[in-house]
């Protein structure tokens, strides 16, 4: 992993997307995706005449599959903690059905929770009918459709004793920029 390969103390900031592939990118899976036939993969939605690629329900993940993503974020965390500068910070995107465990398995990796940043939106996903059942319960949903994307901000802790001006002196690290008009971000 090239997080591996960089310096320590490198990087100011990760600001990432990530993907949650567990389960819908082994063989069998996808095999189900190029068929459209069964599997994680939920029939892709349309929007604006045009047909998107199919999505993975993640709603799908057994007990085994939950905990291989969490190691994964614990793992990556790590990895992070060393390629940042201290007091650098991670913004992840995340999604309202696995953010806790994402956030959770980073705090554990070693990065403080900072936060969350709520993003609004209106996605295309959610909604899934019950898979196979589809005719049979048209007027039932598993998950309602998103509104918001919850953004993970997180940062690698400061050394023992260190206020945030003297990390920002010392790493140009600890702290986030005010906006223009002098106002702090919202969360």
């Amino acid at each position: 992993m090239w997080l591996s390969r960089i310096p320590e103390n490198s990087l100011h900031a990760i600001i990432t997307d990530p993907p949650y592939g567990v389960k819908e990118y082994d063989f069998d899976q996808l095999e189900k995706r190029s068929t459209r036939v069964g599997g994680i993969w939920r029939i892709p939605p349309s929007f604006d005449g045009h047909t998107r690629a199919p999505l993975p329900r993640f709603t799908a993940l057994n007990e085994k599959e939950r905990a291989l993503a969490r190691r994964f974020f614990v793992e990556w965390a790590k990895l992070a903690v060393r390629a940042l500068r201290p007091g650098g910070h991670v913004m992840i995107a995340g999604n309202a059905f696995l953010s806790q465990l994402v956030f959770e398995a980073l705090t554990e990796g070693g990065l403080e929770f900072r936060g969350e940043m709520i993003r609004l939106v209106r996605t295309l996903r959610g909604g899934d009918k019950p898979k196979n059942a589809e005719e049979a319960f048209p007027d039932v949903c598993s998950l309602p459709r998103g509104c918001y994307e919850p953004w993970g901000l997180l940062r690698k802790p400061m050394p023992p004793k260190m206020k945030v001006s003297d990390c920002l002196r010392e790493y140009q690290t600890g702290g986030l920029r005010r906006r223009a008009d002098g106002k702090p971000s919202a969360m």
